[in-house]
């Protein structure tokens, strides 16, 4: 059997990276009156942002890494996701990005990144890394004085205790608790994912490869993509290689993820990937560049690749986040950023200056009803795909849905807002009339990546994640890992008989319906007293 072209089953059930360009929030949001928005305790401007479904981090990144372009800001990023290993990424990722340079080099933590972020098999020395910081957070979640202390920009203490239970489960699978490569075989796995996939294709899967490079991706602005590197990622599951391919052994065990399926009459968890086949991990930082010479052409082609581009931007995104690590004043050379039109220099914020709460899964229908988030936020963002699968009408009607779907919420397209395949914008106006965002999140075609400025800007993606209907078919017992330990108890769940569902959930008792819904990516700047 052969998936349906426009079926969008080779996005996967779980998103594991961003399928688009890394943004900087600030300058999405609307601009903040000192007077009104000060921190009353440290007397600094604050950022608060909304995002659900963000997936790697990618824009906070970035708003970090660029915060030296604006005034003094304190942040505070709200994280919602659909399932728990993609908070234990998002914590892994950043706990890599601000480590200690003095212990691991520029240049070796952007690769070691990449290769954690987007390779399904990993160097030893990435491994043992991935290892250690896994066996030390798995440490710190259930000790939350602990985890104040060491990692000050992170905040659980929203997330339930059973999330905590589950998270804590998913850090100690990824430190190796259960040891060998047979725990969790990547590279059958991706093998059996890609057969599912192209089914009668398989065999002509490099002729697959070059049609949906060059009449999907390229023709959707991705042309910098190089058909080497997206036909050994196809492959393989290996976007970033730095070293030679031998090199590359040790399976990726943080794109893990879970289900349950039904076997024998009785639904069982299972370890398998669930992930992007489809698209690949080049979008995200690989197909833009603040320097224009990386995206030169000669002879109509592309002078530098994907990975090659996505290794700069990476390389000089951790360069700016030095600040953000450890403090360097205490020794005596402090970091300094641009000041006023004066032209004065000012002391970078501190690494305490920003920080990332995570929010309990699946909480976004409930959030406006909880009045410490009314008026909270200035930006919100919904995350969705970068989909290959989907054709252009069918990205057509979705753009039409999500403008309807924004406007039934109270949003506004913004005036002026320049023509994107990526992102579409709103905003809402101070006296727009509260609409409850319960229509936004109605049944129907799912949303699309938005960022809502203030009165005059607001950004939705055109980007899906579409519900897997690989789910709908049977599948194969290589696609699925038996696992060990904690499995559900036999519980009553309300579930189709293959479900999808978070790792870490499976690892936990399941409570009443468990469903996997993909959240879209919208961005909001929002200065509505309410969500």
């Amino acid at each position: 059997m052969t998936t349906p072209a426009g079926a969008g089953a080779g996005f996967g059930s779980v998103s594991w990276w961003g399928l688009s360009p890394a943004l900087d929030l600030q300058a999405e949001s609307p601009t903040v009156d000192p007077d009104l928005q000060a921190d009353t305790e440290h007397g600094t401007p604050q950022l608060d942002v909304l995002l659900l479904g963000s997936v790697d981090g990618r824009h906070l990144l970035r708003t970090l890494a660029r915060a030296e372009l604006w005034s003094p800001r304190r942040f505070r990023f709200y994280v919602l996701e659909n399932n728990l290993e993609a908070v234990a990424r998002h914590m892994l990722i950043f706990s890599l990005a601000l480590e200690d340079p003095e212990k691991m080099g520029l240049q070796e933590r952007s690769e070691a990144f990449l290769e954690v972020w987007g390779n399904t098999l990993l160097r030893p020395p990435v491994a043992a890394f991935v290892r250690a910081q896994a066996d030390r957070l798995a440490h710190l979640v259930p000790e939350p004085d602990s985890l104040a202390e060491q990692l000050p920009w992170i905040s659980l203490g929203a997330l339930k205790f059973r999330e905590r239970d589950a998270l804590e489960a998913v850090f100690r699978f990824w430190a190796g608790g259960e040891k060998g490569p047979e725990a969790f075989p990547m590279s059958r796995l991706w093998d059996s994912r890609l057969r599912h996939y192209l089914g009668s294709r398989y065999d002509a899967r490099r002729g697959v490869s070059d049609w949906d490079l060059n009449m999907k991706l390229h023709d959707r602005g991705a042309r910098v993509i190089h058909i080497r590197e997206f036909r050994r990622w196809r492959d393989t599951g290996v976007a970033f290689e730095f070293r030679d391919s031998s090199a590359y052994h040790v399976p990726n065990r943080t794109l893990a993820s879970g289900r349950l399926l039904s076997h024998c009459g009785e639904r069982v968890a299972a370890r398998g990937y669930w992930g992007d086949i489809a698209t690949g991990p080049f979008v995200a930082f690989g197909i833009e560049a603040d320097d224009e010479n990386l995206l030169r052409t000669s002879n109509g082609q592309p002078i530098k690749t994907a990975g090659e581009i996505t290794l700069h931007n990476v390389t000089e995104l951790f360069r700016a986040l030095t600040a953000w690590g450890r403090p360097r004043a205490s020794q005596g050379n402090p970091v300094e950023v641009p000041g006023e039109e004066d032209g004065t220099r000012q002391p970078a914020l501190a690494p305490a200056s920003f920080t990332i709460y995570f929010l309990p899964l699946h909480s976004s229908q409930t959030l406006h009803h909880k009045t410490c988030y009314k008026g909270q936020f200035q930006l919100l963002y919904v995350a969705c795909g970068y989909l290959v699968d989907l054709r252009q009408e069918q990205l057509q009607v979705f753009t039409a849905r999500v403008v309807e779907l924004a406007q039934a919420a109270g949003f506004a397209p913004q005036p002026g807002a320049r023509p994107s395949e990526t992102f579409a914008r709103f905003y809402k106006s101070r006296d727009s009339a509260p609409v409850s965002t319960d229509s936004v999140a109605e049944p129907g075609p799912p949303t699309p990546e938005v960022l809502v400025p203030p009165p005059g800007i607001v950004d939705l993606l055109p980007e899906v994640l579409v519900s897997p209907h690989e789910a709908k078919n049977p599948l194969s017992e290589d696609l699925t890992q038996p696992l060990q330990g904690r499995m559900p108890p036999p519980v009553p769940i309300q579930l189709s008989s293959e479900s999808q569902v978070p790792f870490s959930e499976a690892l936990a008792p399941p409570t009443g319906s468990q469903t996997s819904k993909p959240e879209s990516d919208w961005i909001a700047r929002n200065q509505v007293p309410h969500l």
